[in-house]
């Protein structure tokens, strides 16, 4: 199978439209062709006229450790191009960003999740490039976690650096199908189109990623294909005084750490409460001592996901439910736990970082409710959930 990048190296035609044109990229560290050259060199290489370069969140290079750690803009030692930041001064690039070049190349591996911030960044690149006439094209690369659909549609009013529109949580798009997204839901008016892949099969081997490409981090905490598939519930951590494993050697792979929460004691109210919600992976009680982040240097108690090996069903796992469940949980053995973290969260100042994450309060209030069941998350989520996979339908490219 070939990802957008190496259809485009490999073809003539479709790099002949580029010609006698600046060409702009996109990329970090995960940009790189089948042979594992980054797509910088390999365009540069190709005689494509590069003539400048951009770092999403965490930057070109993915040094960038945290949220809320920035960027700044540099010169390129090699090729002496100017390779600016998205995640530095500015979200959003400037005209003066935009005059650098005629064609912008998206070549940005994702994770399939709205929070995650390459999808608002696109967003970003499309509206100025219809502000400045500039074309924007995506090399096309694979949703990891497939195309199953989970979680709520972010509410009017709610947008955020991360939550750039009315997407679910875990919304089984590529870049490239969410570009088309971008484009008929907020009406834009740009040059824009997508270099395919060949031969991806989001239910064939892989399950979404395909087993004959390796994993690069796209960003520092996103270390395996494990971590992409449990993300959609996982990152909802940030928004918690709870440890997603920061500090760890396996970030945003479980559904809790604390040194004062009992993970047996949660895990055994998980399956009382809900446990077909648990199915599609294998849930193991670890320990873990950040040596960063939150709870760094304490001893931690939490649960280990597995959607990975013979414990991972692709239609069963639903890891948005799986990490509201494992609130719930914690919210009924300690109801007094200060769960919902309370400092600032991607510059959002003002509301709770849940309810950033979540694209309103609705996850947060269905958790602090005594009263509310699985069964009323499930009736407030599932409706928008079948609404979004019809939205999406005509606009799938695989």
């Amino acid at each position: 199978m070939n990802f957008g990048i190496d259809r485009l190296l490999a073809d003539p035609t479709l790099r002949a439209p580029l010609d006698g044109k600046r060409v702009a990229l996109i990329a970090h560290p995960a940009s790189v062709t089948a042979d594992l050259t980054h797509s910088l060199d390999a365009l540069i290489a190709a005689g494509i006229n590069v003539t400048s370069a951009f770092g999403p969140q965490h930057g070109l290079k993915g040094d960038k450790q945290d949220n809320m750690v920035e960027t700044p803009d540099e010169l390129d030692p090699l090729y002496g191009i100017p390779v600016f930041s998205l995640y530095g001064q500015v979200r959003r690039p400037t005209a003066a960003m935009m005059d650098t070049a005629d064609v912008f190349l998206f070549d940005l591996q994702d994770l399939g999740c709205r929070i995650y911030t390459f999808v608002t960044t696109l967003l970003y690149v499309l509206e100025a490039a219809a502000a400045q006439g500039k074309a924007v094209w995506v090399l096309d690369r694979p949703n990891p976690a497939g195309r199953p659909v989970e979680g709520l549609t972010l509410r009017a009013g709610q947008e955020s650096f991360v939550g750039a529109g009315p997407i679910p949580m875990r919304h089984g798009l590529t870049l490239g199908e969410m570009g088309h997204w971008f484009i008929q839901h907020f009406n834009l008016s740009v040059d824009y189109r997508v270099i395919a892949m060949e031969g991806w099969e989001p239910d064939g081997p892989g399950l979404g990623w395909p087993q004959d490409r390796i994993w690069i981090n796209p960003s520092p905490n996103a270390a395996n294909l494990n971590m992409a598939r449990a993300y959609a519930g996982t990152v909802m951590l940030e928004g918690t005084t709870l440890s997603e494993g920061r500090g760890t050697t396996r970030p945003l792979e479980v559904l809790f750490g604390a040194p004062d929460v009992d993970a047996k004691a949660v895990l055994a109210e998980m399956q009382r409460l809900a446990p077909h919600w648990l199915a599609g992976c294998a849930i193991r009680e670890c320990w873990f001592e950040p040596t960063f982040h939150k709870h760094a240097g304490q001893l931690c108690n939490g649960l280990m996901i597995h959607a990975e090996g013979g414990f991972y069903d692709h239609q069963a796992f639903r890891p948005w439910r799986l990490q509201a469940l494992a609130f719930k949980a914690i919210r009924a053995l300690y109801p007094g736990y200060p769960l919902w973290r309370d400092f600032p969260y991607e510059y959002e100042f003002e509301r709770l970082a849940i309810d950033v994450i979540n694209g309103g309060p609705d996850l947060r209030t269905w958790v602090d409710d005594p009263a509310a069941t699985p069964a009323d998350l499930d009736a407030l989520t599932a409706p928008d959930e079948a609404a979004w996979r019809a939205q999406v339908a005509p606009l799938l490219l695989y």
